[in-house]
C-alpha cells in the first residue's frame, strides 16, 4: 500500500497599487518582513481575491478603494521570506487621506522618484512593472 501524499500548497494574497493624487500608497510593515510595501495581505477562506483586496486596503489604509483592473500575478516561491505565496497585484483608485491600520505602522504616498529606500518582498519589482508600464 502506498503512503498518502501530503500536499502543501502555495498561499494565495492580494496586493493593491493604490493610484491616490500623483501617487500611489505603500504603508510601512510593523511586522517582519519590516519595510514599506504595497497594501496587501492573504486571502481568507470563503473570500474572492476581489474582496479581499476591498478588505486588506480599507484595513491597512482606511480607505474604500475602486479596483480598476487586475495587473499582474506573481508566483516566484522565494517572493516573501515566510512562505510560499502566489499575489494577484490590482490597481486601485482611492479618494481622502490613508491612514495606517492593522499591521501597518506607517503609510505614504510615493511615485516613482520618491520611493523609499527599503521596499519588502517583490514589491520592488512590482512597482517597476508598474512604472514601466509592463503588463
Amino acid at each position: 500500500m502506498e503512503p498518502e501524499k501530503k500536499y502543501k500548497n502555495p498561499l494565495p494574497t492580494v496586493d493593491i497599487i493604490i493610484e491616490i493624487g500623483d501617487g500611489i500608497i505603500l504603508i510601512e510593515r510593523k511586522n517582519p518582513p519590516y519595510g514599506w510595501a504595497l497594501p496587501g495581505g492573504f486571502v481568507e477562506y470563503g473570500e474572492s481575491i476581489e474582496e479581499a483586496a476591498l478588505r486588506e486596503a480599507r484595513e491597512e489604509t482606511g480607505l474604500d478603494i475602486e479596483l480598476v483592473r487586475q495587473f499582474h500575478t506573481y508566483s516566484e516561491p522565494g517572493r516573501d521570506p515566510r512562505f510560499h505565496t502566489i499575489t494577484t497585484v490590482y490597481i486601485a483608485k482611492a479618494k481622502g487621506s490613508p491612514v495606517a491600520g492593522d499591521d501597518a505602522k506607517g503609510v505614504g504616498v510615493f511615485t516613482k522618484d520618491t520611493l523609499p529606500e527599503k521596499i519588502a518582498f517583490d514589491h520592488r519589482k512590482i512597482l517597476m512593472d508598474y512604472f514601466e508600464g509592463r503588463y
